[in-house]
C-alpha cells in the first residue's frame, strides 16, 4: 500500500504564489505515475497535471498550462506542485494521486492511492 500526504495549501492573493508537497510512504517502489487533481465546491473533480516516474513526461490542463509547474523528488518521495499567477478559480482543495503503471493519464480512476487533499483558496 501507498500512503500519500499533501501539504502547502492556504489563502493566497490572485496572482500570488503557493508550492504543494505530496510525501508518499510505504510501497513506493511500486509507484510510477503521479498527479495532480482538485475539486471546487459544487464541482466535480477535475485531472490539473500528471508527472512520469523519471520526470521526463508531464501533462498539463489547459487551465494551469504556463502558470502551474509540476516536479517530483524520487529520493525525497515527494510530488511538488508549484503554482504562479493563481486566480480566484484555482480555488479548490487539491489531491495528490499516484498509480502502479507508467502511462501518464488524466483520468482519476486509474489512480490507486489518493492524498486527503489540501484547501486551495485564491482571493480576488
Amino acid at each position: 500500500q501507498v500512503q500519500l500526504v499533501e501539504s502547502g495549501g492556504g489563502l493566497v492573493q490572485a496572482g500570488g504564489s503557493l508550492r504543494l508537497s505530496c510525501e508518499a510512504s510505504g510501497r513506493t517502489d511500486s509507484i510510477y505515475t503521479m498527479g495532480w487533481f482538485r475539486q471546487a465546491p459544487g464541482k466535480e473533480r477535475e485531472f490539473v497535471v500528471a508527472i512520469s516516474k523519471n520526470g521526463g513526461a508531464t501533462y498539463y490542463a489547459d487551465s494551469v498550462k504556463g502558470r502551474f509547474t509540476i516536479s517530483r523528488d524520487n529520493a525525497k518521495n515527494t510530488l511538488y506542485l508549484q503554482m504562479n499567477s493563481l486566480k480566484p478559480e484555482d480555488t479548490a482543495v487539491y489531491y495528490c494521486a499516484a498509480r502502479n503503471q507508467p502511462a501518464v493519464v488524466v483520468l482519476g480512476s486509474l489512480y490507486a492511492y489518493w492524498g486527503q487533499g489540501t484547501q486551495v483558496t485564491v482571493s480576488s
